[in-house]
């Protein structure tokens, strides 16, 4: 693996260039920039905006404590290398299941809660930006608007499940396991 320094201890304005990456396999892409695996556990997010590199390091930083963030290995002025997710994302798992479960909707809430914990204002995730890891672990990726949303009702994530047509059977064990939550969230679906 080429060294992409600095570690994250030091800020640094390293700039890379995408052609540094053609070697890499490409594993995701958007409208913000282009993931490449570097390693089996390590991959680089290289972005087109250097604002948008600043504000998901900032997520990223934060959130290291957290058991739903990837680890953060090392970052420049348009990249962070950041731990490689092994598994599938959210939205795949329930497109080849087709339902919930009572223990992954409680999953769910315990990374939404871990997304509030770290003082995220946008407290919501994709189903494709939730990733499930070989141990059924989730991890939530994309944070670049962890702080300059304010969403307290995570809407993207009941629209995910919309699509699927998953929103009932995920509400309804929603009000079994938090019927608080359920009475404020219900009016989204």
């Amino acid at each position: 693996m080429k060294d992409f320094s600095p570690t994250i201890n030091h800020k640094h304005n390293k700039v890379i260039r995408k052609e540094d990456l053609k070697e890499y396999e490409i594993i995701g892409d958007g409208a913000d920039g282009i993931v490449y695996q570097l390693t089996s556990d390590r991959c680089i997010k290289f972005f087109f905006k250097e604002e948008t590199q600043q504000r998901e390091l900032e997520a990223l930083r934060i959130g290291q404590s957290s058991p739903v963030m990837p680890r953060l290995y090392q970052y420049g002025a348009n990249f962070i290398v950041m731990e490689y997710i092994k598994g599938f994302s959210l939205a795949r798992y329930l497109k080849k299941h087709g339902q919930l479960t009572k223990p992954l909707v409680e999953r769910i809430l315990n990374m939404l809660d871990e997304l509030k914990k770290l003082g995220f204002t946008r407290y919501d995730a994709e189903i494709r930006h939730v990733l499930i890891n070989e141990l059924g672990d989730l991890k939530v990726i994309d944070h670049k608007r962890a702080f300059t949303s304010n969403q307290p009702v995570p809407v993207k994530l009941l629209k995910g499940f919309k699509k699927l047509g998953l929103t009932d059977e995920f509400l309804k064990f929603v009000r079994e396991i938090r019927p608080s939550v359920y009475d404020e969230w219900k009016k989204y679906k």
